[in-house]
């Protein structure tokens, strides 16, 4: 992708849009999918685009946008808490009573009673935290590669992801390789993480672990087999526990692809699992992170 502006300024121009849609239907239902084609952002990846400009998920900033401008309506006009609760998107007045509370710490009656009460929050220390986190991370400048088409078997998991059951998924793909004498050199171990844990409720977290394999194989059961398709990725490659890989996709989607040319694809992210963390230390399992861009 080629453009005299930078990369961050290009997503912003389209974050523009969205934050513009929202402030401009306060009052109405705002759907994410809605924000997604408004935006032209790909729907794979408009979640963690948006929070990365944001600084918060996408439905956080609705829900903090809206207590926030009631909080003004009841500082600085003399519309009844009632039509204010209605003009920002809340079913009843009490919805808004209680958010209001939890983000302020105060009811909004006892807020329009006190004009000089400072509801201001501080992010500080959380924006320090992740900058060290950032800082602290064993992650190699990418890899820009055109990458082909791959044959694999993959199994479809659901739930969070630290409670999904990787080792006895991969498993179970080893004994279709078994069975059907599908071994080869060069079977590849990839995960394909869809969903946002930040975003996405926990019960509906959708998680394929895959084989790339060469030789041609049969769906079994719940194991099935498609081809994951080629293109140009970015490909990162990241050496620690895989209880930060969190903080991977921060560095990715917040730092390096906000500072630099390329453009997001329509394709899910891609995770390989170099190590075998049977037999390496979480601190020097290697994974890859593949990230489709244009």
């Amino acid at each position: 992708m080629t453009r005299k502006q930078t990369n961050k300024a290009f997503y912003e121009q389209k974050l523009n849009i969205i934050v513009e849609y929202i402030h401009n239907n306060l009052d109405s239902k705002i759907d994410i999918k809605t924000l997604a084609e408004i935006s032209h952002f790909s729907p794979f990846h408009f979640h963690r685009i948006s929070r990365a400009l944001l600084g918060e998920p996408i439905g956080a900033y609705i829900s903090r946008t809206r207590v926030e401008t009631a909080a003004k309506m009841i500082r600085y006009t003399s519309l009844d808490i009632e039509s204010i609760a209605y003009n920002v998107g809340f079913e009843t007045p009490s919805s808004l009573s209680k958010r209001f509370k939890n983000h302020f710490g105060v009811s909004p009656t006892a807020y329009r009673k006190n004009k000089f009460f400072t509801i201001k929050k501080s992010n500080i220390m959380e924006t320090t935290s992740n900058i060290e986190k950032s800082q602290s991370l064993n992650i190699k400048k990418p890899k820009i590669l055109d990458i082909e088409d791959k044959k694999c078997i993959y199994l479809r998991m659901q739930g969070p992801y630290k409670t999904l059951d990787y080792m006895g998924a991969w498993k179970k793909l080893w004994g279709l390789v078994k069975e059907q004498k599908l071994f080869t050199a060069g079977i590849e171990h990839l995960g394909l993480p869809y969903d946002d844990p930040k975003v996405t409720d926990e019960d509906k977290i959708r998680y394929d672990s895959c084989l790339v394999i060469r030789k041609d194989a049969q769906a079994s059961g719940d194991i099935g087999t498609k081809i994951l398709k080629g293109g140009k990725f970015a490909i990162f490659l990241y050496q620690g526990s895989y209880d930060f890989f969190q903080e991977v996709y921060n560095y990715i989607f917040n730092e390096w692809l906000l500072n630099n040319d390329y453009e997001l694809r329509d394709d899910v992210v891609r995770e390989k699992y170099i190590s075998n963390p049977e037999r390496v230390e979480p601190h020097k399992l290697k994974t890859e992170f593949y990230i489709p861009i244009k």
